[in-house]
């Protein structure tokens, strides 16, 4: 029997040490729902720290490690509660996090997705890059916050308290109705990792759900703990995903010129990694081309219903941070 509107659903692989140091502020500050850490599979004592520290969470135990869009795809069929609250193992929550989201979703019919305010655990007057105060995309898919564009992070000062639509909500603290996950298949399994929440909204967006921001809630996020920004593997996971997302959601009379435009672009990146001597993430880029070629005829198959037009807040946030110097996110 369902008592609970919300799940709170933590993802774990070998996270034991995260799950000891984060877990706690879960377990005290979510009276409102039920608990659940899906596991993917850890070879550490993940499943002994939880069973031993937390017993009233309830384990979900995946049988490898399917990355996050699969890890929670198969874990959330078996949760029923109305509400997901998708958390990463190194957020530390605060208290009354989750009564603002409540009131949202039972109040805003149109809301199918919503973020908090993400702050930096290490340097908690800031906001972290994994989502910051609500993300969007320029028109050619790169993603920026407010809060934080590019490596440019900003102070919180207030100036986004508030609550506002957004395009896309963080996979670091992320809130979805059942209702619409479901309906649109959950995450894409082919994205293993990085970037799968914001294809989801933009899935979302192409079928008029709602995505939604408010500062009344509030997480802390380490960022990087599972896998940090100097890994190539999160390199080729970033572009050969962003190419996936474009593929799937561009509008039609879009999609073959952005696409060609983001190669090129691409290429550049390749070769300013070149340049600073990072020659792995170079051959990150290039494996992540060559498996989008071998994924494209799959990913064009994936296209349905209507791509909107108007998905974008900036026409291109490169020529806007590198040429303008616009560091600072404009409404």
């Amino acid at each position: 029997m369902i008592d609970k509107k919300i799940a709170v659903v933590v993802l774990n692989w070998n996270g034991a040490k995260l799950l000891e140091q984060f877990l706690p502020s879960v377990v005290a500050y979510s009276d409102e729902a039920k608990i659940y850490v899906v596991d993917n599979a850890s070879t550490d004592n993940s499943i002994a720290v939880i069973k031993e520290k937390f017993p009233s969470i309830t384990i979900i135990q995946n049988d490898g490690n399917y990355g996050f869009a699969k890890g929670y795809n198969l874990a959330l069929e078996q949760v029923e509660e109305e509400y997901y609250a998708l958390v990463n193992s190194d957020i530390e929550v605060t208290k009354n996090w989750l009564a603002p989201i409540l009131s949202i979703f039972d109040t805003e019919a149109k809301i199918g997705i919503i973020q908090p305010k993400i702050l930096d655990y290490k340097n908690k007057e800031y906001y972290e890059y994994a989502g910051a105060a609500g993300g969007f995309i320029d028109q050619y898919g790169y993603p920026y916050c407010r809060g934080r564009i590019f490596e440019t992070i900003e102070k919180d000062n207030g100036q986004y308290d508030d609550a506002i639509e957004i395009f896309w909500a963080s996979g670091a603290c992320f809130f979805i109705r059942k209702e619409v996950y479901r309906k649109l298949n959950g995450f894409d399994n082919d994205f293993f990792a990085h970037q799968e929440e914001i294809d989801l909204c933009w899935r979302a967006f192409n079928m008029c759900y709602k995505a939604k921001y408010t500062s009344e809630s509030v997480v802390y996020h380490v960022g990087g703990a599972t896998l940090n920004e100097s890994n190539p593997k999160k390199t080729f996971l970033n572009f050969r995903n962003s190419l996936l997302m474009l593929t799937k959601n561009l509008p039609t009379n879009k999609l073959v010129p952005i696409l060609l435009f983001r190669l090129i672009l691409d290429g550049v990146a390749g070769i300013q990694f070149i340049f600073k001597g990072k020659f792995i993430h170079c051959w990150a880029i290039i494996r992540a081309h060559f498996h989008f070629y071998h994924l494209i005829n799959k990913t064009l198959k994936k296209r349905n219903g209507t791509q909107f037009e108007n998905y974008y807040q900036s026409k291109s946030i490169v020529y806007n941070y590198f040429l303008k110097n616009d560091t600072i996110f404009e409404k």
